[in-house]
């Protein structure tokens, strides 16, 4: 009987799940950039921009990851296959995606090339890359030199800026990818000369084995590697034969992954075929390959000419067996893997999308997740051993015991992880994972869950409770938003894992404690926490030490908590309902829910006359200076709020009681849990909220105010009211300000990568339409507001969170003349054909334009635009 299209990739996900057939094993691991990250950086003094350069990395074996371009590796990074380029007139050959450290780039690091993530299933069993590839010189020291003259009030230098690609002189580069099985992958590399000119492209698919044996570490055999016309065969100890085999019995140039210690710093090396030996042999003609074929690095050579406006698709296949297989087939079963896996990809996004999404909008929340799927990354990272070096290397400097994540010596990471963008984010961020994993449940509840738990495990939460933030710096804190995210994922999976919403909130209880043990000072119920996230969203940076002695009490810290409160509220009563011993856990967060949002109004963060909640300055002598800068520190307190419906309260009679009481003997606490209506269906359900019906309707009306916070594409970061007149804060002797900045930041706080002074941020637009929805479902349509404010027509809740939602999706659609928000004024990405359905999922957006900014191939937290089309759409 033969499986519906739509159902083989559902039927593979349950294989993986259950542990039937290891469909995940293989995937889009492999990281776009290795170099540049904490992990590799063994300085003193914490420079990982400097001490592993891109100049390094073709000739430098990885410690802890490798990286490569359309690449995929097993699990545990055993090997690694991607593709290599050369045009003939580079001075190196392209393994990797070039851009700029975050010492190097005017506005932080950033990547100065092409490619998209065009498709992905969450298996893996079919998946899509594309790039764009200059047949000019590669522009690398130019890209370098004016980026560095640039401050930061211009706009960054990009790779279409130099030149390079007029008269459409690329070559367009597809590969393809389709499982025959968990270990057997079909591969297409299609090329295209998209130049008027004959060109020729040198192709070298890659296959090597990551360098585990030169650290000194036990039990770490070398691999071996050995090529043939057409065909590289490799041997490892655990993964038994490897095979690459390709069409036309190409010639195959093979190395040893090991350092090139003679070209980096004049020593001699382990090789005389190092890592850079294919690119020395190719671009130099140097004697740099080994003449027997072995090694532990290899290329198959492929040397394709074009006539202008010719493509030609080369044929691979990749098997892992426990004996050496003869001839691979790249005939028929080839041609039918690849049509039959592209085929139940088609079915299955098919299936996922609901009736009334558009094909623009489908092609959007694809390419999105896409995005999420190619962002997954092998990730190794032993913090104790990195703090002490390796056995067969000198010790590390001294000033490491004290450095970046020395107090997180416990955390040993060795897994497939969600990474916020696979080159200038190539490790996992604890508030971007959560919001993943969102979208990746649509497609994948069980990866997204996988992933939820992960950060929990006692070898990466700290044993004070903390949840890791990043890798340069484990230590700092991220918005507690993990909760949220798996009542969401909970949700989308259909009400039904309790299991793994408990085993979620017993480790969110220790996390829960540790902000409250160390983010509240003053045990007040309001709290700090540093940046949460926000970057440069105040006048100064609020991970350092203060300009005066006192605390920083935050708005935003103070809503993430009570949002946290009600989270694991709502967790306690999902598995109170079946199990009653969690019935004590609803009451207890119910109650401190009530005591942070009570506390906010009565420590003074909601600022009555300007109708917002504003940080503020707790001094040692007891004043208190708030800091009036409207951003979306105000916004956030809006997101925490949930709904008790009154069957709920009479299956939880012992939660239903302690309301009552702490109504009747604390009345302070009734603006924020007495509120009470009949739902649609007649039933009576009682608000939790952090700002009441008053308050609400006051703070809505600055968000939804286009000369402040409402941007034809989503809510603004800081109102727009600041540019005009921007916040000026007096502290110490010094003037801090914020003004209103739509794109790239002008400040330095945080490299100067990221701005929250005015663009577009996804994650937070889409929690502030979550709470306007939750607000719709109680007041209906008897609460109407403005909208816009000052456009005298009003609006339902629920028609305003559509609304948004569609302003946020716009970002990605072509509007009436076929222009893409994301792309701004850039022409070949809005009108070329060749270019303007490519799309990237940019970290930010312009405040006023929608124009992406920020890490543009971010594909994680922007792709809840995903999430926004299905549940606008369902």
């Amino acid at each position: 009987m033969e499986v519906r299209l739509g159902v083989a990739e559902r039927v593979r996900l349950a294989q993986a799940d259950s542990g039937e057939q290891p469909w995940r094993a293989w995937g889009p691991y492999l990281a776009e950039r290795a170099w540049g990250t904490v992990r590799e950086d063994y300085s003193e003094h914490g420079t990982a921009w400097d001490y592993f350069p891109h100049d390094h990395a073709r000739s430098r074996a990885y410690r802890w990851n490798d990286d490569g371009m359309a690449g995929i590796c097993d699990d545990r990074q055993t090997f690694c296959f991607a593709l290599a380029l050369w045009n003939g007139r580079d001075p190196i050959l392209k393994e990797r995606m070039f851009g700029l450290g975050g010492d190097g780039g005017n506005h932080g690091e950033d990547a100065k090339e092409y490619w998209w993530y065009q498709d992905s299933t969450p298996t893996h069993s079919w998946m899509r890359w594309r790039y764009h590839y200059p047949q000019g010189a590669f522009p690398y020291d130019q890209l370098v030199r004016v980026n560095g003259h640039r401050s930061r009030e211009e706009s960054e230098y990009e790779l279409i800026d130099t030149g390079i690609f007029d008269d459409d002189r690329f070559w367009a580069v597809t590969v393809d990818y389709a499982k025959s099985s968990p270990t057997d992958m079909c591969i297409a590399i299609t090329v295209s000369n998209r130049g008027p000119d004959r060109a020729t492209l040198h192709v070298l698919p890659t296959l090597w084995f990551r360098n585990t044996w030169s650290w000194g570490l036990p039990s770490r055999p070398k691999p071996a590697l050995a090529g043939a016309p057409g065909r590289l065969a490799g041997v490892h100890r655990t993964l038994g034969h490897l095979i690459l085999e390709g069409e036309c019995s190409a010639p195959t140039l093979v190395c040893d992954n090991e350092t090139n210690s003679q070209r980096l710093w004049g020593l001699p090396g382990t090789s005389m075929y190092p890592k850079d030996g294919i690119n020395d042999h190719l671009i130099a003609g140097s004697p740099t390959v080994n003449p027997a074929h072995t090694g532990t690095k290899g290329a198959l050579h492929y040397r394709i000419t074009l006539r202008a406006g010719e493509s030609r698709t080369l044929r691979l296949r990749l098997v892992q067996a426990d004996e050496e297989p003869g001839a691979l087939d790249l005939g028929a079963g080839w041609e039918s893997v690849m049509g039959h896996r592209r085929g139940e990809a088609d079915q299955f996004f098919a299936e996922l999308m609901p009736a009334g999404v558009t094909p623009a909008e489908a092609d959007v929340a694809r390419q999105g997740i896409a995005g999420l799927m190619w962002g997954k990354q092998f990730y190794h990272f032993d913090v104790k051993q990195w703090l002490t070096g390796d056995p067969g290397s000198a010790p590390p400097p001294p000033g490491r015991r004290y450095g970046r994540n020395n107090n997180w010596w416990h955390m040993n990471s060795f897994d497939v992880i969600s990474m916020p963008d696979p080159w200038e984010y190539p490790w996992y961020a604890a508030w971007d994972l959560a919001f993943h994993c969102v979208s990746i449940s649509r497609v994948d509840p069980g990866f997204a869950k996988s992933q939820l738990l992960l950060l929990l495990r006692e070898w990466y939460m700290h044993p004070n409770g903390q949840i890791p933030a990043y890798e340069w710096s484990f230590g700092d804190v991220n918005p507690p938003v993990h909760a949220w995210a798996a009542l969401r994922v909970f949700e989308i999976d259909g009400g039904r894992d309790f299991d793994f919403l408990a085993r979620v909130m017993h480790k969110l209880l220790l996390n829960f404690t540790w902000w409250v043990n160390r983010k509240d000072v003053g045990g007040n119920n309001v709290f700090e926490g540093g940046f949460l996230g926000l970057d440069n969203v105040g006048p100064f940076d609020r991970s350092a030490a203060l300009p005066v002695a006192g605390v920083l009490e935050q708005s935003d810290g103070t809503g993430w908590m009570a949002m946290y409160a009600l989270n694991l509220l709502d967790m306690a009563i999902q598995l109170a309902l079946h199990d009653r011993t969690y019935e004590d856990m609803a009451t207890k967060f119910f109650e401190h829910f009530a005591y942070i949002a009570e506390a906010a109004y009565r420590q003074g963060l909601w600022d009555e006359e300007d109708c917002f909640f504003y940080d503020q300055l707790r001094l040692p002598d007891g004043h208190k200076l708030p800091l009036k800068a409207r951003s979306i520190v105000g916004l956030l307190p809006l997101a925490a709020t949930t709904r008790l419906t009154a069957g709920t309260l009479n299956r939880l009679p012992e939660l239903n009681a302690r309301l009552r009481w702490l109504l009747a003997a604390n009345g302070e606490y009734a603006d924020v849990i007495s509120a009470r209506r009949l739902s649609a269906e007649g039933r009576q359900h009682r608000l939790l909220s952090m700002v009441g019906q008053d308050q609400l309707l006051r703070i809505i009306a600055r968000m939804l105010d286009p000369e402040e916070f409402l941007s034809p594409y989503g809510i603004r970061t800081l109102s727009r009211a600041h540019l005009e007149k921007p916040f000026t804060v007096s502290l110490g002797g010094s003037d801090f300000t914020v003004g209103y900045e739509p794109a790239e930041s002008t400040s330095g706080l945080f490299g100067g990568n990221s701005n929250w002074r005015g663009p577009v941020w996804m994650p937070v637009n889409y929690l502030l339409v979550e709470a306007l929805r939750e607000y719709a479902a109680f007041f209906g349509d008897d609460l109407l507001v403005e909208y816009p404010t000052g456009a005298q027509q009003k609006a339902p809740l629920a028609a305003v969170a559509d609304d948004l939602s569609r302003r946020l999706i716009s970002l990605f659609l072509p509007d009436a003349d076929g222009r893409r928000p994301i792309y701004g004024y850039n022409e070949i990405l809005q009108t070329h054909p060749e270019w303007k359905d490519l799309i990237v999922f940019p970290e930010y957006f312009h405040g006023d334009n929608g124009a992406g900014l920020g890490a543009w191939h971010q594909t994680g937290w922007s792709a809840l635009v995903v999430d926004l089309i299905l549940t606008l759409r369902r």
